[in-house]
């Protein structure tokens, strides 16, 4: 059964949202994310590994940058173009707005880096969701629902320009996560709507050191899932994959919990507890949980 999330109060079927990890090319390989993770269906999101290489913003896992790594510009938003034109025309699917998710993962966290994205972000405005900035950053102000909204992370560098520079009555782009700390986090804020957390957070010790899924794991799920929610924050939990060892190109280790079996409960809990954004290299097998689950 599903219980309705915050980003799910955005959409009249509520759902949790693939978040397609590491939705890009890096090492010469995995071109075809995209166009993985498009084909699940809408809404869906989308992460963005982002280094500064010398003067300009490219998709990257390392902080070590080649100059051969694509752009975002190209690789997302030229790719995504003709879905959102269509949409931004129609309005077909506007009740379930928005149809992409961007995840911003900054691994360089240079000032020009981010300025240069807001920069890239100001040319498809058109396109985003946003909100007007408010005098208190405590006042949370209404989103202006689009195709696409933006999130990012939780460094202090990236709300200086992407809320701290913004005049009073401006839009907001994007949106930043709380930091994770000891203590959970407080209320969501104008800039900071969402939480991002590792998957030890629930499960001591994390992926590699889980056991058999059990009730006391089910339930610090559900605590976690309404604090979030009760504080106005969207909550997202990464990575959380399940494979035999040998079929791991291209995913993390210490992400996988070890068979596909193991991942889909975890999955399943996250559909049925309302996590709004689940992040996974597996967007295929991730997709016909979350179908099976919305019948």
């Amino acid at each position: 059964m599903y219980h309705v999330g915050l980003l799910s109060l955005l959409l009249t079927d509520p759902r949790t949202l693939l978040d397609a990890h590491n939705c890009y090319p890096y090492d010469g390989k995995f071109a075809d994310r995209i166009e993985r993770a498009l084909a699940t269906g809408v809404p869906v999101a989308i992460e963005q590994d982002l280094a500064w290489s010398v003067d300009h913003s490219v998709l990257s896992h390392e902080t070590k940058t080649t100059g051969r790594e694509p752009l975002m510009k190209e690789y997302f938003f030229e790719r995504i173009r003709p879905l959102i034109e269509k949409e931004l025309k129609e309005k077909k699917h506007r009740k379930d707005w928005p149809l992409v998710v961007l995840n911003l993962d900054f691994k360089t966290n240079e000032p020009e880096h981010h300025r240069a994205v807001w920069k890239l972000l100001g040319e498809y405005e058109a396109w985003l969701t946003t909100a007007r900035k408010t005098k208190d950053a405590a006042r949370v102000s209404k989103l202006k629902m689009k195709p696409v909204l933006v999130l990012t992370g939780s460094p202090d560098a990236q709300q200086q320009v992407y809320f701290d520079d913004v005049a009073v009555g401006g839009k907001l782009r994007v949106f930043g996560a709380v930091a994770n700390g000891k203590d959970l986090p407080g209320k969501a804020t104008n800039y900071r709507r969402w939480w991002n957390n590792p998957w030890a957070m629930v499960e001591e010790g994390g992926q590699r050191k889980a056991g058999d899924w059990t009730a006391d794991d089910l339930a610090r799920l559900q605590m976690l899932v309404r604090h979030a929610h009760g504080n106005g924050l969207w909550i997202r939990f990464y990575t959380l994959n399940g494979h035999p060892e040998a079929q791991s190109e291209g995913m993390t280790p210490s992400y996988n919990f070890g068979s596909l079996e193991a991942a889909k409960a975890r999955w399943e809990a996250c559909l049925a507890t309302g996590v709004d954004f689940v992040a996974t290299d597996q967007y295929e097998e991730f997709s016909v949980v979350q179908k099976s689950a919305r019948r």
